[in-house]
């Protein structure tokens, strides 16, 4: 990939820890690349690869700077009040109009709502993690759809995916019409290179791809897994914090967009859409990555989870799960279980047994689960649709009433869930899979009467 940057938005060297800088600094996991990145969600960023790329004082000039093209990305309607709209203006080597027709292709493993393969299934379900890809998987043929909810016409509700991938995209850009993508690496980093520049996503990391923006994968290691929420609906948002504050949960300057850089290189390179549930694609003869300057606010962005500010308790009783909220929208949440400490006293600490109008979907990116004491591993996840009643399996339920409260700190593991109001109906793929865990419910067997009147 021939990629062009200016010396302050290029790739640096690898990073020994992750920064979030003053709005200019670089970003990266333990081991991982990193670039230059623009901090603060929600921001107006801009940035060019080109001094001078940017025009002054207007965004269409009847003459683009460079030669460039003008060109506007909306992701939400044009009449959206100025708190929620999102827009982007980019300045490209060649306009995105210039293309052939699209020609449908299959989709393999993917799938959209409405979900309709398997009839809604009250049952508490895990999984383990994805088996094997064959050789030469890329992220978009290596997409694998749990479930979800909503219509995707009718841009509600979301999709849970897995990916599985051993191979870079090469010569292939993806776009998602349908929906906005937060990925969650569990293992092996990604770079993604995006119409606005780079990001490097490892595990721990989260990245946000919003709608219409067009990425590839690349595998710096030779492979990675992970999650997907596909957001069909109004874009994910940071919470309301109410009486909390002004400061907690996750600070906007954390989330890191990236600057620009372009792709110039003259070559046949495949377009593949994500369009109303299926997948398109047409060719080009040139990369669409080709973006040289750009400013607005529907943009990508990365992540570190372990930058959450975690509330919690400090004097009795575990807080709802929604204390620990990263990103949510009307219809959808982005939970993360952060390392923090537990204080309370005479408190029943880990998770507490419970039956809730909302769907939980829970995934691991490493450790354990405070929860769970066995079955649920890095890669998989399960499933608690609504008002199936969960909580802590035996072992920790023993392990928890016996404890003695001395303070404790929670950082063996990190673990998220994808929450949302309507139930999670699954794809027969996830229904029927070999690496569906057979008898979930058993670890709960064994909770016995304790009552002695």
């Amino acid at each position: 990939m021939d990629t062009r940057t200016d010396s302050t938005a290029g790739p640096a060297a690898p990073a020994a820890g992750a920064a979030a800088g003053d709005g200019s600094g670089s970003a990266a996991a333990p081991g991982a690349l990193a670039f230059r990145y623009s901090a603060g969600f929600g921001n107006q960023h801009s940035s060019e690869a080109v001094p001078g790329a940017l025009p002054v004082g207007r965004n269409s000039p009847q003459r683009a700077p460079l030669g460039l093209y003008a060109e506007q990305v909306s992701g939400t309607g044009f009449t959206e009040p100025r708190a929620s709209n999102r827009r982007s203006w980019l300045y490209r080597i060649r306009p995105s109009a210039a293309h052939p027709p699209y020609r449908r292709i299959g989709q393999g493993t993917l799938r959209a709502a409405p979900f309709d393969e398997a009839e809604p299934d009250p049952n508490r379900l895990r999984w383990n993690p994805l088996p094997e890809p064959p050789p030469g998987t890329d992220f978009v043929a290596g997409l694998w759809t749990l479930g979800g909810n909503g219509d995707v016409r009718r841009r509600e509700g979301m999709a849970i995916h897995l990916y599985r991938a051993n191979s870079s995209m090469r010569d292939r850009v993806f776009g998602d019409a349908d929906g906005e993508l937060l990925i969650v690496p569990e293992h092996g980093t990604l770079l993604l290179r995006t119409e606005f520049g780079p990001l490097a996503a490892a595990p721990g990391q989260v990245a946000l791809i919003p709608r219409g923006v067009r990425f590839l994968v690349e595998l710096p290691e030779g492979e990675s897994g992970g999650y997907v929420c596909e957001n069909y609906g109004t874009p994910l948002a940071l919470p309301e914090l109410g009486p909390i504050g002004a400061n907690g949960l996750a600070n906007p300057r954390d989330f890191l967009a990236p600057t620009a850089a372009y792709d110039e290189a003259e070559r046949p390179v495949e377009v593949i859409a994500k369009f109303c549930g299926g997948l398109w694609a047409t060719n080009l003869e040139h990369s669409p990555l080709d973006v040289v300057a750009w400013h607005g606010n529907h943009v990508p962005y990365l992540y570190d989870l372990r930058r959450f500010n975690v509330i919690g308790s400090i004097s009795y009783d575990h807080p709802d799960p929604s204390i620990f909220t990263v990103l949510t929208a009307p219809g959808v949440d982005f939970v993360v279980f952060a390392p923090r400490w537990l204080v309370g006293e005479d408190t029943f600490r880990p998770p507490y047994f419970h039956r809730n109008v909302m769907t939980e979907y829970m995934g691991l990116i490493e450790g354990a689960y405070d929860a769970k004491a066995e079955g649920f591993v890095p890669g998989g996840g399960s499933l608690h649709n609504m008002f199936s009643a969960h909580g802590p399996d035996r072992e920790t339920y023993a392990r928890a009433v016996a404890a003695e409260l001395a303070p404790h700190k929670v950082d063996d593991g990190l673990a998220f869930m994808f929450e949302t109001r309507w139930p999670v109906s699954l794809t027969a793929q996830a229904r029927n899979g070999s690496h569906l865990q057979r008898g979930y419910d058993r670890v709960w067997q064994g909770l016995e009467r304790n009552f002695r009147p």
